[in-house]
């Protein structure tokens, strides 16, 4: 006769170790990370403050992701200490942990001790159906998923580089999108723009990426700024949000961006195209080089002519921009390696990725004074760069 289910529940729990939700409490923060092993709908009911969630289905196709150290202390907990139980014996039999306890009770017994119990913000049906292919990830799930909808990322450019960023950051749930551009949508734009269309010809391109951006995703809010950044404006519309995008085609600007995005420690995710090359940097205020360490002085003209006068492939923005929007990703996620300190070079024809290191200058002019250095008068007060550009060309 095949044993009943509470014997084998018997037969699991004498091969491996159990611990009581007092014990549990006092190592919460302590260096063991505690996994809720219970379905979604449980987890989003209320958990134990700070636990990890892997449903038991998932649990073999998800730990690595989650706890890649084979020796991490982990301690597991369901509603009552059944799923948990077999969960334990699965991580130290089949996957080889090695300090792994299952919490006897389950959350049910914490709940009766009056220890804490976390609710987490939920997503709407509608949100984790559109979602869906995020919420199976590791590295991104509900937890990332609410992240890129509370983020803010501005966007300097609703042009090449900025139409494929924009359609990709909405699509992934970045839930505020700035938009900086003061121009309007023309027919030359449309071989490269893809937020654009041909109807919207003559109107403002903040407008037209604003409707394209609701109807595809209307979680996404839009704030609209339909001017040209300078020394006046930059500091106020700049303020407050968490990344900024760089897909401008003229120096003065990206030098006046970089000043103002180290002294308010925002991070620019910078990329530039011409012709058929294309190149893509990180700049994080004092975790890494600044625009300015990467280019003490702007080049001669001749060297650095506009997309207007030398042309571009349609497709390269695409590239590019995509790019722009993954490294976007990555920092608000807190996932992978974003090119801080590194230059990519792209050259479509030969298909070819070039990395180069970039290392901050000690002597920076910009970044090498410390952030606290920096008084209230001099926030918002920056050099004459349309000046500073012309005397170097």
């Amino acid at each position: 006769m095949s044993p009943s289910g509470a014997e084998l529940l018997r037969q699991v729990r004498s091969k491996i170790d159990e611990v009581d939700p007092a014990a549990v409490r006092e190592q919460l923060g302590n260096g063991a990370v505690v996994l809720d092993v219970r379905e979604p709908e449980e987890f989003g009911v209320g958990h134990i403050p700070g636990a990890k969630h892997v449903p038991r289905a998932y649990l073999e196709s998800r730990i690595d992701g989650i706890v890649p150290d084979r020796d991490q202390h982990l301690i597991l907990y369901c509603a009552s200490g059944a799923r948990s139980a077999y969960a334990t014996r699965t991580l130290r039999e089949d996957l080889g942990y090695t300090n792994v306890e299952s919490m006897t009770g389950g959350i049910t017994l914490w709940k009766d001790r009056g220890y804490p119990v976390e609710v987490p913000r939920t997503m709407t049906a509608e949100q984790r159906d559109r979602y869906s292919r995020h919420l199976l990830l590791p590295e991104v799930g509900v937890e990332g998923q609410l992240r890129l909808l509370d983020a803010k990322v501005l966007l300097l450019g609703a042009g090449g580089l900025g139409s494929p960023t924009a359609l990709y950051l909405a699509a992934a749930g970045v839930g505020t999108l700035g938009l900086v551009d003061d121009d309007t949508v023309d027919l030359s734009n449309l071989q490269r723009q893809v937020i654009h269309n041909t109807a919207r010809v003559g109107e403002r391109k903040v407008d037209s990426a604003e409707q394209t951006i609701n109807e595809l995703n209307p979680d996404v809010k839009v704030v609209k700024y339909p001017v040209r950044l300078d020394a006046s404006n930059v500091m106020e519309i700049l303020e407050g949000y968490d990344i900024v995008v760089d897909g401008l085609d003229n120096f003065p600007t990206r030098y006046l961006i970089n000043d103002a995005t180290v002294r308010l420690q925002i991070p620019v995710v910078s990329a530039s195209i011409l012709g058929f090359d294309g190149q893509l940097s990180v700049f994080k205020p004092y975790d890494g080089p600044c625009y300015r360490c990467l280019y003490p002085t702007p080049p001669p003209a001749e060297l650095a002519p506009s997309c207007g006068a030398n042309g571009v492939i349609g497709v390269l923005p695409g590239t590019m921009g995509l790019l722009q929007a993954t490294e976007v990703v990555k920092l608000i996620l807190g996932e992978g390696e974003p090119l801080i300190g590194r230059l990519l070079l792209y050259e479509a024809l030969g298909a070819t990725f070039t990395e180069l290191k970039v290392r901050r200058d000690p002597d920076c002019p910009v970044c090498s004074r410390p952030p606290d250095s920096i008084t209230d008068e001099e926030m918002g007060v920056f050099p004459d760069y349309e000046a500073f550009c012309a005397a170097a060309g």
